[in-house]
């Protein structure tokens, strides 16, 4: 098998175990909150866990790690401040809506990040629209829970916090170039625990109920875990890519909610939800941005700095 095959089986690898992760976060979410934890208080927490965490791992057993240029700590620190706002955006409307329904909205960001790449070069395709037509469609069957609507509140946040996590992956596609995954997480994570925590201390301290240091220490290490997969699945694959099998983490919350927190979709729901998947699907139909944008950055890489291209080959 060639090396650039067995560097896109792990790309795929990565990309999946980052799914899986992503899906269970709105659980340990939901069980935190029914212990009393507020949204704030646990995006706070688990991103500070985390962060200390990777720290405390890299300084024992990856200092490598640690080592940052300039332009690349500017570039995670932009990706880390956008997640954290996202993230501040998505556990306050996880908690108006359910666990599911909440992933499924915000699971458009694959098309968020469609749109954010084609605005750096690409064109609108006809089947783009198609695919926005039929996720707004899925939106509107989401919205409905038998006889009583959705808070369209929490949709709203759900939706802008999909936005702010395709923004920031189109961010961490372009500075995972120059740097490790391990490096990019560590950064970011460490950038979006400062976010997190100024919101914390703007709202008030909180402690965390000793019921919810369970759920809290969980998210915080599916956090971890899932920033670093998802990293490298971006360098391997794009981000365009990664998203698009990100897509599995729908099944894997839906799935999870049914068991473990006994939440139920109505029929238009489950309409809804297999409308959404295949829209996020038909993004396959269509050339990839991310390697357009690969392509494009080591070209210019190639043509402005030979000690450039050297370096990027050297990682």
């Amino acid at each position: 098998m060639s090396p650039g095959r067995r560097a896109q089986r792990r790309g795929i690898a990565a990309a999946l175990l980052a799914a899986v992760f992503l899906g269970s976060a709105p659980i340990f979410g939901k069980q935190a909150y029914a212990v009393g934890m507020s949204p704030i208080a646990l995006a706070a927490w688990r991103t500070l866990l985390a962060a200390a965490g990777l720290w405390l791992v890299y300084a024992l057993i990856g200092r490598k790690y640690f080592y940052i240029y300039p332009v690349g700590l500017i570039g995670c620190v932009a990706a880390g401040a956008i997640n954290g706002f996202g993230s501040l955006l998505y556990y306050t409307g996880l908690q108006r809506v359910d666990a599911g329904v909440g992933q499924l909205v915000y699971s458009l960001y694959p098309i968020f990040l469609v749109m954010l790449l084609r605005l750096d070069g690409h064109r609108f395709s006809n089947l783009t629209l198609v695919r926005v037509i039929l996720a707004i469609l899925a939106v509107g069957l989401l919205m409905q829970t038998g006889s009583d609507p959705v808070d369209l509140t929490g949709l709203g946040l759900m939706l802008g916090a999909g936005l702010a996590y395709a923004l920031h992956l189109s961010i961490g596609q372009r500075v995972s170039y120059e740097m490790p995954a391990q490096t990019l997480t560590l950064y970011t994570l460490t950038s979006m625990a400062v976010v997190v925590s100024a919101a914390q201390l703007i709202a008030g301290w909180t402690p965390v109920p000793d019921a919810a240091w369970q759920s809290t220490i969980g998210l915080a290490l599916v956090t971890v875990c899932s920033r670093l997969a998802m990293f490298l699945g971006v360098k391997r694959l794009g981000s365009l890519q990664t998203a698009l099998i990100g897509i599995t983490e729908i099944l894997v919350t839906l799935l999870l909610a049914l068991t473990l927190l006994n939440e139920a979709l109505s029929v238009r729901q489950w309409i809804g939800a297999v409308i959404l998947i295949s829209s996020l699907l038909l993004i396959g139909r269509e050339p990839t941005p991310g390697g357009s944008l690969r392509r494009r950055s080591r070209a210019r890489e190639a043509v402005t700095s030979p000690s450039s291209t050297i370096a990027t080959g050297s990682k």
